[in-house]
C-alpha cells in the first residue's frame, strides 16, 4: 500500500465529484430534506419525531452513501478509468482506500450538517451529548460508504448498484429494530438481524437519543460498525477485478 497513490486517487475522485451538482444535492441535500419533511410531519406530536428521529438519523446517511458510492464507483468502472487504473502499479487496495478517503470525507461533512439541522433546526431532542450524535451518524455513513464501495464489485452497470438497494439494505431496514423491536421479532429473524450492520447502527442512535450518558453498549454498537465499515473495503480490496485482460 503507498499512501501516495492512495491519496492522489482520493484527490481525483473528488474533484470529478465537485463538477457533479446532481450527486453533491443528493449528498448533503436529501437526507437534511428528509429530515426536516419528518419533523414537519410530527410538528403537532414532537414526541414521537424524538422518538425516531435519532434512529432514522442513522438510517438515511447509511442508504445515501450506499447509493453514491456504488453509483459513482460503477460509473469509473463503465468510463474505463478504473480499467486504467488496474494497469498499472497501484494495489487494489490503494484504489479502495482512495475512494473511502474521499467519500469517507464526504461522509463526515454530511453526518455533521444533518445532526446539526436536525437538533438546532429541526427541534430533534436527544437525551445523550451532541458529539454523540455526531459520531454515531458518521460512523453509519461511513458503514453505507463501504458497503457500497463493497457491492459495486458485483454490480456491471450503474442501474445493477441501484438493484442492490432493495436486496441488500431494505431487509436490514425490516430487521433492524426500527419497524418492530428485536425483542418482538421471531427468533429465526432475530438471529438474523443480530448478523446485520444497520441493527447496530440503529440501535446505537436510539441509546444516544435515549441515554443522558454514552454507555458502554453504545460503544460497542459503534465499534461493531467500524468494524464491519473495514471488513467491506478490505472485501472490497479483494473481489475488486478487471473486466478485460
Amino acid at each position: 500500500m503507498h499512501g501516495r497513490l492512495t491519496v492522489a486517487t482520493a484527490w481525483r475522485v473528488l474533484r470529478q465529484l465537485s463538477h457533479d451538482p446532481r450527486t453533491l444535492a443528493l449528498l448533503f441535500v436529501v437526507p437534511c430534506v428528509l429530515l426536516g419533511l419528518l419533523a414537519w410531519v410530527y410538528s403537532s406530536t414532537p414526541i414521537v419525531f424524538d422518538h425516531i428521529g435519532g434512529p432514522l438519523l442513522a438510517v438515511f446517511p447509511f442508504v445515501v452513501m450506499f447509493l453514491i458510492t456504488s453509483i459513482a464507483t460503477l460509473r469509473e468502472r463503465s468510463s474505463g478509468t478504473l480499467e486504467r487504473l488496474l494497469t498499472m502499479p497501484i494495489g487494489k487496495l490503494d484504489i479502495l482506500l482512495g475512494y473511502a478517503l474521499t467519500f469517507g470525507a464526504l461522509a463526515i461533512l454530511q453526518a455533521t450538517i444533518a445532526s446539526f439541522l436536525a437538533v438546532h433546526a429541526y427541534g430533534l431532542h436527544v437525551a445523550g451529548p451532541e458529539w454523540a450524535l455526531v459520531t454515531v451518524a458518521l460512523a453509519d455513513a461511513l458503514l453505507g460508504t463501504a458497503l457500497g464501495l463493497f457491492v459495486s464489485a458485483f454490480a456491471g452497470t450503474e442501474f445493477q448498484a441501484v438493484q442492490f438497494l432493495p436486496a441488500f439494505i431494505f431487509p436490514q431496514f425490516l430487521l433492524c429494530g426500527l419497524l418492530v423491536p428485536l425483542s418482538q421479532l421471531p427468533v429465526v429473524l432475530h438471529r438474523i438481524a443480530d448478523a446485520l450492520p444497520l441493527t447496530y447502527a440503529v440501535d446505537a442512535m436510539s441509546r444516544v437519543s435515549a441515554e443522558p450518558t454514552v454507555s458502554a453498549h453504545t460503544y460497542r454498537d459503534i465499534t461493531v460498525v467500524l468494524g464491519f465499515a473495514l471488513a467491506a473495503v478490505l472485501l472490497g480490496a479483494a473481489t475488486l477485478r478487471r473486466q478485460t485482460k
